[in-house]
């Protein structure tokens, strides 16, 4: 796929491509390519532009601008469905039911605004498993974060209003709020209950203050993303600002890719179809530019949303000083990002020049072991390239035979499945598909896992491939790598001052954390299984339900089949089946 467009009438679109006075350098090259050309005709022109910019996510066309973000946004969750609600932070498609605030730009945002409503209402953060296992309030009870709902602390009814000053809060509604807890804090007082008068009026500071550092000169309603752009080097940056009832939530740099010589008006236009694909807009988007399809955006927003999106490009006032702070940022974002590219740029070199490769790699994979005692040893791939990690393109790697023995057969294994896949797809990669070629195959080992994976490449005429073992130096000097490569008879060192060493351990580590932490995640999952696992009819679901009733196996043994079977999903026969296998284990 080269190119993915919309247009009103297809034919005067087409034929501008065949204009020649009208012909970019990237048009030119992307005509060479082209073989073919396919349509889809859709009802209206919202639909059109969800489609492109679906279609753009998920084929990467080379010849379209690309948005360079693989993360969901995380939105603050309020489980209003619980007696007792828990506050939390929310990442995903699937939405629980309750109150949902945001998106935050980051996880970090969330953790912050988080961290000051617990200062403010002490109200739950635990899970509901915790929540209904504790016998005794947790350490968030002593230090005044949470008034301890788990072990009936709180009456339900001072828990609601709690929880519905939190909403009020979140709502941006402050004014309202604070004057219910002036009137209760007078009241209090009158009622002589001075230590309750006196967390009040702490309250009602606190709010103020918080509520001082966050709101922008904006309407206490304003609900709005600011958006702005900066160009250079084939790439941009854009950056948005999250206002959200006159609250600003923080910012989100991201880096835009192929820009090309796209005008700066197509790039913002395609930015925001992007943006917004997987999210829901605000009432209004301040944009830097004027667009030509605003009118069209405007619509496609408005349906993504359900309501009207308006957007706008204000010339003075408090938005238009936001939309400023915006492009500093977004300036400075791009120039931190191309210095960050020419330093990997100049890296890379050197690494070329170190390891007398043919030319500078413009893909390295990274493979390392992790296991303990060879107990849940698993593999592990990283990619590195100019642009940095692409960790979109990690691999894990899982060993069923019991007979590798040690980390070099191991290092062969993963590296004959490796090979084997790309020599399968050498067909495919001469199409311009399939998988792609590395460069550079980097091993975390020595000379030991070099030879064993050289002994592999050999057997499959993988010559094409470069090959370099990293271990560490004496007692695992980490300034001091030793590189292993074919046909050499001792190990070079690089100084340790090298760029090429430095951009060797930066990768080496990534590799080891993210081995490490699949290794972790899987040494997890064994660590929690439970009896109810070998029980048939009891999946995922129902032995979920059952811990979230009894809080364990145990728990689950000790209860009577009529308990059992009042818990979803499980019948009577299935709780004496579940009964019988437990008594039996026991």
């Amino acid at each position: 796929m080269l190119y993915v467009g919309k247009a009103k009438q297809l034919r005067k679109r087409t034929l501008s491509y065949f204009t020649k006075n009208q012909q970019s350098p990237r048009i030119q090259v992307m005509l060479s390519l082209a073989r073919g050309l396919e349509v889809t005709i859709t009802e209206t022109e919202s639909e059109a532009l969800i489609l492109e910019a679906s279609l753009i996510k998920k084929l990467k066309p080379r010849y379209n601008v690309l948005l360079k973000d693989d993360k969901s946004y995380p939105y603050l969750h309020l489980s209003t469905n619980h007696a007792f609600p828990r506050l939390s932070l929310y990442r995903g498609d699937r939405r629980p039911p309750g109150k949902y605030y945001g998106p935050y730009p980051s996880a970090h945002a969330v953790r912050e605004t988080l961290k000051w409503i617990q200062k403010i209402f002490p109200i739950r953060q635990c899970d509901d498993n915790e929540f209904n296992l504790r016998t005794r309030p947790c350490l968030q009870f002593q230090i005044h974060r949470c008034n301890g709902p788990c072990c009936d602390r709180v009456s339900t009814e001072e828990y609601a209003a709690l929880t519905r000053d939190v909403i009020l809060f979140l709502e941006g509604k402050d004014k309202q709020l604070t004057e219910m807890l002036a009137a209760a804090m007078w009241s209090a007082s009158e009622e002589r209950d001075f230590e309750g008068a006196k967390v009040l009026r702490d309250r009602i500071r606190a709010i103020e203050y918080v509520q001082r550092q966050r709101r922008v000169n904006l309407a206490a309603d304003a609900d709005m993303d600011i958006a702005a752009i900066e160009l250079g080097g084939g790439i941009a940056s854009a950056q948005v600002f999250f206002i959200r009832r006159g609250v600003n939530l923080g910012s989100r740099g991201l880096i835009l890719e192929q820009t090309g010589d796209s005008d700066p008006e197509e790039i913002l236009e395609q930015f925001l179809q992007q943006f917004y694909s997987d999210k829901p807009p605000p009432s209004e988007v301040v944009v830097d530019l004027d667009l030509t399809e605003r009118a069209w955006l405007e619509n496609a927003l408005s349906e993504r949303r359900g309501q009207r999106v308006t957007l706008t490009r204000p010339q003075r006032g408090e938005k238009h000083r936001l939309l400023m702070l915006a492009r500093d940022n977004a300036k400075q974002a791009l120039q931190r990002h191309m210095s960050g590219q020419e330093e990997v740029r100049r890296k890379l070199e050197a690494l070329t020049e170190a390891l007398n490769l043919p030319q500078t790699p413009d893909r390295i994979e990274v493979y390392d072991m992790s296991h303990i005692q060879d107990s849940e040893a698993v593999g592990a791939m990283i990619v590195f390239g100019p642009e940095g990690f692409r960790k979109n393109q990690y691999r894990k790697f899982n060993f069923k035979d019991p007979n590798l023995a040690d980390d070099t057969a191991r290092m062969a294994e993963v590296l004959t499945r490796r090979l084997t896949r790309l020599k399968n797809s050498e067909n495919e990669q001469s199409e311009g598909s399939g998988e792609a070629w590395p460069d550079l195959i980097l091993l975390d080992g020595g000379q030991g896992q070099l030879n064993a994976v050289m002994r592999v490449a050999r057997e499959m005429q993988m010559d094409d491939i470069a090959f370099c073992g990293i271990a560490k130096g004496p007692e695992r000097n980490a300034g001091r790598e030793r590189l292993f490569l074919p046909d050499a008879d001792e190990p070079l060192i690089l100084p340790h001052d090298s760029p090429a060493l430095f951009l060797l351990q930066q990768i080496r580590d990534e590799a080891h954390r993210f081995a490490i932490g699949f290794h972790r995640n899987k040494r997890g999952k064994r660590q929690i299984k439970s009896a109810l696992d070998a029980i048939p009819g009891v999946g995922p679901r129902r032995k979920k339900a059952l811990i979230a009733r009894f809080g364990s196996a145990r728990g689950v043994s000790e209860a009577s089949v009529r308990e059992l079977a009042q818990t979803p999903g499980v019948s009577q026969t299935l709780a004496e089946t579940i009964l019988d296998a437990l008594k039996s284990d026991s």
